[in-house]
């Protein structure tokens, strides 16, 4: 069946392709090094031929990769394939592993991607709701209930995209237990990994359990989503193999120069230095933000624990009304509706980018504008 774009992305399409705006409430990446900042660490005379080495990707960086997600006790470079980003590896692993009449749980809300792919696998989707009254908190209960006989993957995102809630390390390995005793392959996408606001990196599920399988990539917390480098992280080589299988009729061999600079943007002290910078950005902006928050009537939300995104819900109108509203003059201010993720009541809120998304000018708008249409 034929994939069909998702409301997050149809919402981007329509509202950023022409006269973009000045301002961004939202930005959902950490503020973006530049290409001079790799230059000294990269070989001139490089190839940009394919790696030449390995069409499961550069070893170093597969390396680095386990080495970020503190995996090097339960994995090893083979259990990791390099891919086009984090996006690439879930969609990789939705075609390979699901098929049609398969179930597929995952929580409400969260990534859309798994949407989309249900609809063109012919597979079912299962969604278990987070709980806003409990700062969108994950029940693993609510899981284990939703599973059956057809139940084929659980797909979850740590933390969660959109509301930046951790799932906690006891709640990982009570679900880690689940794909156990079912057989049920759990699929954790960690984009966000490594900017955790209240608390310790939860553990990647791919050393939790033989089925779990990990994704992320260099796109969020060290701001290179340019690069379109990301991974998977498996212990079991046949899905490996599959998705790499999978990713030849497709992306085919990976991005030669995207790996070499995410090689090094992965090493310990680079990635010390850089989510260090990216945690102290984040955490100023994070507490702007609550404040805002804190000081508008008709806005509330739960802030996030992890990550650079977190869900206000707004009264006295919907979320896509405002959202539309604010981009039009003189607000010409861009934040993302909630019913991308089927919440008309919410907006998304992040605390990415550097100064060119001039957030504090586009909170003032949004103020503004909460002002002058209050009933």
């Amino acid at each position: 069946m034929k994939v069909t774009i998702h409301k997050l992305f149809d919402y981007l399409l329509e509202t950023t392709a022409s006269d973009p705006p000045e301002c961004f409430i939202g930005f959902s990446l950490a503020r973006s090094p530049r290409l001079k900042d790799f230059l000294a660490d990269l070989d001139p005379d490089l190839s940009l031929d394919w790696n030449g080495v390995s069409f499961f990707g550069l070893p170093s960086l597969r390396q680095r990769v386990l080495d970020q997600a503190g995996l090097n006790a339960a994995c090893a470079p083979d259990d990791v394939l390099i891919t086009a980003g984090a996006a690439e590896a879930n969609y990789l692993l939705f075609r390979q592993i699901l098929s049609a009449g398969d179930e597929v749980i995952t929580d409400a809300p969260g990534w859309p991607q798994v949407g989309v792919m249900k609809k063109a696998i012919g597979a079912t989707l299962v969604e278990v709701p987070r709980d806003e009254a409990q700062a969108w908190q994950l029940d693993p209960e609510a899981i284990a209930a939703a599973i059956t006989p057809r139940t084929r993957m659980i797909f979850l995102t740590n933390p969660n995209n959109p509301t930046g809630r951790l799932i906690p390390e006891d709640d990982l390995r009570a679900l880690a237990a689940l794909a156990d005793r079912h057989g049920i392959w759990l699929l954790v996408d960690e984009v966000y990994a490594g900017l955790e606001w209240s608390g310790p990196r939860p553990p990647s599920i791919a050393g939790l359990t033989p089925f779990g399988i990990t994704t992320g990539s260099v796109s969020k917390a060290l701001g290179l989503q340019g690069l379109r480098t990301g991974w998977m992280i498996c212990q079991n080589p046949q899905v490996i193999r599959d998705a790499m299988i999978l990713r030849e009729n497709a992306s085919e061999i990976m991005n030669t120069l995207g790996e070499h600079i995410a090689e090094v943007a992965l090493r310990p002290d680079r990635l010390a230095a850089a989510l260090t910078r990216a945690r102290g950005e984040g955490q100023t902006t994070l507490d702007l933000l609550d404040r805002f928050v804190g000081g508008q009537p008709r806005l509330s939300w739960h802030r996030p624990q992890a990550g650079l995104i977190g869900l206000a819900r707004v009264t006295g109108t919907d979320g896509e009304s405002l959202a539309r509203s604010l981009l039009a003059p003189p607000w010409r201010t861009f934040l993302l509706p909630g019913s991308a993720y089927d919440l008309p009541q919410h907006i998304r809120l992040g605390v990415g980018g550097g100064p060119e998304t001039r957030l504090e000018e586009g909170l003032s708008r949004l103020s503004e504008y909460l002002r002058q249409t209050e009933a």
